[in-house]
């Protein structure tokens, strides 16, 4: 999936982050990382910056998450991916960038752009957050457009890494809510199957790429979590996890939009509905190595995951109920 905090704030970082298997001594490389408020785009941003690069950080707004990265270290631009003006500027005199769209009309147009100033730049490595059901014939518009995203990218004969993702852990995050009140609400059949992976895994998996892009480009990564799940057994986990029972509840997908206040949001809509048949052929069934392989250690589990955001799931007394 597209990442599914890029444009819902900050993600959660380990406090001891891993590091890169290979920093280079390449201090003056400038890699440019949209969405860089994002749950890949942050912590990309820390591990890049760790390993000695230079990072321009492209966001929309000039906010408080633009000044937390000014002071970590990066230098931040501000600007839309749907303006070519904007996204040229961005990426004059860089050598590598991570492309990343969130769920939403424009992707396709927005690779153009960002491909054809990529060119322009002559960059080294494009590094691409696509979804792991990508495919010519995805019933999603959403999918079928990281498809033709991954094609614009290869034609524009610039060196690129396709990334091909499943479910981000911080799905999770979009139901804390309604967590802390003890319901596991989703969309998909309780039986469908998936290997959830943690931003931060994908953001330390580009960045590795980033490092040795020598050794990746042309290439597609399937990159999953560690552990395969149903959505059942996912809701039992997390139960597990906090110490009380959550049963997995179904609903349909203009339920579940309208439980986390996206009901307006047609897009999603389409796409979800479309995803949940996906589950069901299995696409996103199956663990893939590639992140472990890349990054050369273990990956974030939900146990981890939902501990490091404890807070997000734990009823507070204070909270009113909705």
């Amino acid at each position: 999936m597209a990442d599914p905090a890029a444009t819902r704030g900050s993600a959660a970082v380990a406090p001891h982050p891993p590091q890169l298997r290979k920093a280079k001594a390449e201090t003056m490389t400038t890699i440019l990382i949209t969405t860089a408020n994002g749950a890949t785009g942050r912590p990309m941003v820390d591990y890049l910056l760790k390993g000695g690069f230079h990072v321009r950080a492209m966001v929309r707004s000039d906010d408080e998450r633009a000044r937390e990265l000014r002071e970590a270290g990066a230098e931040v631009v501000l600007g839309d991916l749907l303006d070519l003006r904007d996204v040229r500027a961005a990426l004059k005199g860089a050598r590598r960038a991570y492309f990343n769209y969130p769920v939403g009309d424009g992707l396709v147009e927005a690779a153009v752009m960002f491909a054809q100033a990529a060119k322009e730049q002559d960059l080294e490595l494009v590094v691409n957050m696509s979804q792991i059901q990508s495919r010519p014939d995805a019933r999603s518009k959403t999918t079928q457009n990281h498809w033709l995203s991954e094609q614009v990218l290869d034609w524009s004969g610039v060196p690129v890494t396709h990334l091909r993702v499943t479910f981000f852990m911080q799905w999770l995050l979009y139901i804390s809510g309604l967590i802390r009140r003890g319901r596991y609400v989703m969309p998909f059949d309780g039986d469908s199957r998936f290997a959830p992976i943690a931003g931060r895994d994908i953001a330390l998996t580009a960045a590795n790429i980033f490092a040795s892009p020598e050794e990746h480009v042309g290439q597609i990564h399937t990159l999953t979590g560690p552990v395969e799940y149903s959505h059942q057994q996912l809701a039992e986990e997390v139960s597990r996890v906090l110490g009380k029972d959550i049963p997995y509840e179904q609903v349909t997908v203009t339920t579940f939009l309208e439980l986390i206040g996206l009901e307006s949001d047609t897009v999603k809509r389409k796409h979800f509905e479309a995803v949940t048949i996906d589950q069901r052929e299995g696409r996103l069934a199956g663990v893939s190595d590639a992140a472990v392989s890349i990054n050369g250690g273990p990956l974030v589990t939900i146990e981890e995951f939902v501990n490091e955001n404890r807070s997000r799931f734990e009823f507070d007394p204070a909270t009113p109920r909705s």
